[in-house]
């Protein structure tokens, strides 16, 4: 049985689902999930927990995502991207955009920001998700979301065709940003209808495009018994907590026991999860948390034996 942390490539025209149910066929099991969905016109990285490492998909999705986008200033759509119908539209030409304007207003975008899901989204609003209420053409009030923005410029010049301009930019941020949404604010602080026409998630969970496997790549290698070389350990997916090194084998076995500690026992344990990782080893032990009612214990959240 596989055990590990797959960075698998979606084309285009896939949904995330539709990878995860290719998987199971391809490797003969059930026991597969993804780290955070991709919209069907999107391609890119998607990282995928298959076995046990299934426990730590929660922790890969937590380590944010890069993306490269085009943006469509001069026309807004349903969708906030280039698969909905027509908003809105205003004409746009050389004399109305210049590159210094839009680089000022990107840069206003990096840090935490503020958005308002799209309608066609997975953001649940009392029990139904939004693309449910926009299918049904009913409307609903939509939450604010805090969002983290790490990076953010420009990567193209900018490109007018017709009576529109596009321009492509690189996003780092961090987990639950939608950068249909981002274009759109973007071409608003411009004082046009905006949407984003093209988009590639180039890395997340720690992963890159160069690591992705295609869906064909995987097939190959599952038929010359080569895949669990090209999977990485649950350890990868856990890099984004802090570490607690642990020496003694009688803390290892109570770990892996699953007992409380009291706090004290250990040094600079300064966060409110961590995990505890076999220093012979470099394997992870398990995920523990300060104890949400005693603040001087510590409690095993998951563990890994």
């Amino acid at each position: 049985m596989y055990n590990g942390i797959l960075p698998v490539f979606k084309e285009r025209g896939l949904t995330s689902h539709d990878v995860v149910f290719k998987l199971r066929k391809i490797l003969n099991t059930k026991k597969i999930g993804h780290t955070g969905t991709l919209d069907p016109e999107v391609s890119g990285v998607l990282p995928i927990c298959v076995g046990p490492a299934t426990r730590v998909s929660d922790y890969v999705m937590e380590m944010g995502k890069a993306y490269e986008a085009t943006v469509t200033i001069g026309r807004s759509t349903t969708t906030e991207d280039q698969t909905g119908e027509t908003v809105e539209h205003k004409s746009i030409t050389e004399t109305d955009l210049t590159e210094q304007q839009v680089d000022h207003v990107i840069k206003q975008f990096e840090g935490t920001i503020e958005q308002i899901p799209p309608m066609y989204s997975s953001v649940k609003v009392n029990g139904k998700r939004l693309y449910e209420y926009a299918r049904n053409n009913e409307t609903v009030e939509r939450p604010i979301r805090q969002a983290t923005i790490k990076i953010i410029k420009r990567t193209s010049p900018l490109r007018f065709d017709g009576e529109e301009c596009h321009f492509d930019i690189a996003v780092s941020c961090g987990k639950g940003t939608y950068i249909r949404t981002l274009a759109t604010d973007i071409g608003a602080k411009l004082g046009y209808p905006a949407h984003m026409s093209l988009l590639t998630r180039i890395e997340s969970g720690g992963f890159n495009l160069e690591q992705s496997l295609s869906l064909e790549d995987i097939k190959n290698l599952h038929e010359h018994d080569s895949l669990q070389d090209k999977l990485f350990p649950i350890e990868y997916g856990l890099k984004g907590l802090p570490q607690q090194m642990v020496t003694d084998d009688q803390i290892k076995q109570r770990i892996l026991n699953g007992q409380k500690f009291y706090k004290k026992q250990f040094e600079n344990i300064n966060d409110d999860q961590f995990v505890f990782v076999d220093n012979a080893s470099q394997k992870v032990l398990a995920i523990y948390i300060i104890h949400p009612d005693k603040p001087g214990e510590l409690k095993p959240k998951k563990v890994f034996n």
